[in-house]
């Protein structure tokens, strides 16, 4: 049920529009017929399985692709028949390397406004789904360092310039994709003509918090931390 919320927010942009959906994990077949009927006629619904009884499926406009989400070749396979899309849902396997495999070899294939969407990331911290230091959150996270570096001040040289905004729900993760937006120059704007030079109060607190710091040293004869207290305060003020 919490997964209606969060379709309608991430989803509700692309209905009635000419789009190509795929959703990973067709089961029984009827959430293809469920986005059918959301994403409207003008819809290209498109289901990944890896059981190849689910092309029984392949009915009323849907295209039923058998394969393995945690292979690249198929995905190299996949996008070349297809082409470029707008929206990819991995509702699949939900090991972590099934989801950061689809993730990684998807970015590059995904119209510009589109989004992927992985659910079931809460298998991220399962040990049946894999190692968790190499969990499909970990990598998400990783992406979001990535993001980050963009900015002017950082060697922007591994910066993440397909992914343009990353949002986090409970047990879903939705990688927006902008390439005009993420790959902008990253650089200080001004409201004024000339920067005005205000003194910084950012580190205003510290010299109390260093003092306070002190006392309780002097109180516990924490020789070594204090020599490290003077620095600090050399270093600060």
């Amino acid at each position: 049920k919490k997964y209606f919320e969060v379709y309608d927010q991430v989803f509700s942009k692309y209905r009635n529009k000419k789009i190509t959906f795929v959703e990973i994990g067709v089961l029984n077949g009827g959430s293809l017929l469920l986005w059918k009927k959301f994403f409207g006629d003008q819809a290209r619904i498109i289901g990944i399985d890896l059981n190849p009884e689910c092309k029984k499926f392949e009915k009323d406009g849907i295209e039923i692709f058998i394969g393995d989400q945690s292979n690249e070749n198929f995905w190299d396979d996949f996008f070349k028949k297809v082409g470029k899309v707008d929206v990819i849902l991995d509702d699949g396997g939900h090991t972590n390397q099934q989801q950061i495999v689809t993730t990684a070899k998807s970015i590059n294939n995904i119209n510009d406004g589109g989004i992927i969407v992985i659910e079931d990331c809460c298998t991220s911290y399962m040990k049946k789904f894999g190692f968790k230091k190499l969990s499909f959150i970990n990598y998400a996270k990783k992406l979001i360092d990535n993001v980050n570096k963009r900015y002017m001040e950082f060697d922007n040289q591994n910066s993440e310039k397909r992914i343009w905004s990353i949002q986090f729900f409970e047990s879903i993760v939705a990688f927006h994709v902008n390439f005009s937006a993420s790959n902008l120059k990253s650089e200080r704007t001004f409201n004024q003509k000339e920067e005005v030079v205000a003194k910084d109060f950012r580190y205003a607190s510290y010299p109390l918090i260093i003092d306070r710091l002190e006392e309780l040293s002097n109180k516990r004869n924490y020789r070594f931390f204090r020599i490290f207290l003077r620095l600090l305060r050399k270093i600060i003020l």
